[in-house]
């Protein structure tokens, strides 16, 4: 178990193995269909592919981790991560890539499960969630600089996710052979908790996701054919972007819960609304990296909270691999969508209908962030870690402080024990509120 007050690196580096492919999305699909015999709807259905594998991985595996040993399972991603990307960029093969692919996205999946999991088991599940995106954002963005230099071929970003995977390996012995155990009681370990709740932030969560890689998968073709821009100055703009990704990250982790949830999630995610339909609407530089670079900042630290509230539904971490994996089905779907919508309506069209759905389940998702977070009921109300109203407390001196009952448990009294001297009847009873009343 790491410290409460330290950064857990080991969790952290495998956050960072897991997310690096959905992050280097766009160059690997790119480099497919000019590098293999694909077409670019074609290169695009591999990474869909990859991505849905990735999902599979989560919803399998939700439950499981437990079970099988967190250690054991991130070993057992990272080594298809491997395997998969590896083989891939080795190959020429349109099969063999495909299916490369397809098993380094199950284990992308695997190690994303185990983070995540790992992630809500922390006390403080944003910091944690803050330096893994801070992690991959800043490896995200070195292998877009570094990769266009070193030549041509589908095979170097395929390559970079694999050894990343490889050179996390060694820090999983770091990592807890399960996960740690929370106490839950009998009745709850077969069911999720805030059923309702956690559906409701993993259907929002697909179109959140689409909405955002809907515009990603287009953004290049925007640059190009809308703002009249050069690649290479499309490539800058895609630079300065990540690197105000990387402000975006660091300012969410010194915000931290000081807003709480639902003014970073609602609010940031209307403002991503506007950007998305600012970047989709451009016709020169100016505009174009305003929406480009506004939202790259914003993603990540909407993000963020995302992935910390999903945490706080479940302690065990199911909640926040389902929702995950839910993101991961929108991620897939979203450059075939945005494709779709620019091509039929044109890419101002596709802007304004993203972030009208934007605004839309910006509603659904900060109603969540306000339930779980709750508020007190009345002046007193002790609260349970994660927001759940635990009872009311008389504020008087002696207040019990051992288990306390739910509000509207019914009165349980107070049974006298014979002691040495002489008993003393006893004049107290506890009330519904689990409150002494005298």
């Amino acid at each position: 178990m790491f410290a409460p007050r330290t950064t857990p690196w080991p969790l952290v580096a495998l956050f960072t193995a897991g997310y690096l492919a959905p992050y280097l999305l766009p160059t690997t699909v790119g480099r497919l269909d000019s590098d293999l015999p694909l077409s670019a709807t074609q290169a695009g259905a591999v990474g869909s592919a990859l991505l849905l594998s990735s999902a599979a991985a989560g919803f399998a595996l939700a439950s499981r981790v437990e079970r099988i040993g967190a250690r054991t399972l991130a070993r057992l991603g990272l080594a298809l991560a491997l395997l998969g990307y590896g083989g891939a960029a080795l190959s020429t093969a349109v099969p063999a890539v495909v299916a490369g692919a397809v098993v380094g996205g199950f284990g992308s999946g695997t190690a994303t499960t185990v983070a995540a999991t790992l992630i809500a088991g922390q006390r403080d599940p944003h910091r944690a969630s803050t330096a893994g995106l801070l992690s991959v954002s800043a490896l995200a963005g070195a292998v877009y600089l570094t990769v266009p230099h070193l030549g041509p071929g589908h095979g170097l970003p395929l390559a970079a996710i694999a050894l990343t995977a490889l050179a996390v390996w060694p820090l999983t012995g770091r990592l807890p052979a399960g996960v740690p155990a929370t106490p839950i009681a009998r009745h709850d370990k077969a069911r999720l908790p805030h059923a309702r709740s956690g559906l409701l932030l993993a259907a929002a969560m697909v179109c959140w996701s689409l909405a955002q890689n809907s515009l990603w998968g287009v953004s290049g073709r925007i640059g190009l054919e809308q703002a009249h821009l050069g690649e290479a100055t499309v490539g800058v703009v895609f630079a300065v972007a990540l690197g105000a990704g990387l402000t975006g990250v660091l300012a969410a982790g010194a915000l931290g819960a000081r807003l709480g949830r639902a003014i970073p999630i609602g609010g940031g995610t209307v403002l991503i609304a506007v950007c998305i339909a600012l970047s989709a609407s451009a016709t020169d530089l100016g505009s174009f990296a305003a929406g480009e670079i506004a939202w790259n900042t914003l993603y990540p630290v909407v993000l963020s909270y995302l992935i910390g509230l999903a945490a706080s539904l479940d302690p065990r971490g199911r909640w926040a691999v389902l929702v995950g994996s839910a993101s991961s089905l929108g991620t897939a779907a979203g450059p075939l969508t945005g494709s779709v919508l620019s091509a039929q309506a044109g890419f101002p069209a596709m802007g304004a209908i993203l972030g009208t759905g934007l605004l839309v389940i910006a509603l659904p998702m900060t109603a969540v962030a306000l339930h779980t977070g709750g508020r007190p009921l009345l002046p007193g109300a002790i609260r349970r870690r994660g927001g759940h109203p635990a009872a009311l407390v008389a504020a008087a001196t002696g207040t019990p402080t051992g288990a306390i009952p739910e509000i509207g448990a019914p009165e349980q009294p107070v049974v006298e024990i014979p002691v040495d001297t002489p008993a003393v009847p006893a004049q107290r009873a506890y009330g519904k509120a689990g409150s002494e009343v005298f």
